[in-house]
């Protein structure tokens, strides 16, 4: 099946509730959380019945996040975070620390790629966000989280959305008149 989305999303295999208000009161229905991201989640269910627009996926923890469903078949479900990107505390209660680690990975790649495909350096982008090119280089090996307000930075600098480096595809390809604009 081919999903209609960017994100990349680590397993987790994770047991949750999906919870929405139906005609008889608050509906909980478990589930399996298949796999996660910083935006959003899919999940299996036990069995198929037709969901809301919105619903609340309880994690075992008790982390509480409202989705918006993306697409439906039969037991399986693709759900977007309402609110957007999943802030690091609740990355933290969704994925493990390998899964988080493999996140990192991800979005070092991304701003890595972004950064190369603009035609900065390391040096260059350090000194624009005011860090050292040792935190570059560090955070685009996935060694370190990037600070969401440093992503946001990043992602002006390099004209690229911030749903683009945190979930994005593998590799960002900046368009070649733009690629020009940004080297002359």
């Amino acid at each position: 099946m081919s999903e209609l989305r960017a994100a990349t999303r680590q397993s987790t295999a994770r047991t949750g509730l999906v919870e929405f208000d139906g005609p008889r009161g608050t509906v909980s229905i478990p589930c399996t959380i298949a796999d996660v991201s910083g935006t959003g989640a899919r999940l299996k269910l036990d069995w198929s019945l037709v969901f809301p627009k919105e619903a609340t996926l309880i994690f075992a923890d008790g982390l509480r996040k409202t989705c918006r469903v993306a697409w439906q078949k039969r037991r399986l479900l693709g759900v977007a975070f309402a609110d957007g990107v999943a802030s690091l505390d609740e990355q933290a209660l969704m994925m493990t620390e390998e899964e988080q680690a493999l996140h990192r990975q991800h979005i070092g790649a991304q701003v890595k790629a972004a950064r190369e495909a603009r035609g900065y350096t390391e040096v260059q982008i350090a000194n624009l966000i005011s860090v050292s090119p040792e935190f570059v280089s560090r955070a685009e090996s996935g060694e370190l989280s990037i600070p969401l307000h440093q992503l946001t930075h990043i992602a002006d600098l390099l004209l690229v959305d911030l749903d683009s480096l945190v979930a994005g595809p593998a590799s960002i390809v900046v368009p070649a008149s733009d690629a020009e604009l940004a080297a002359g």
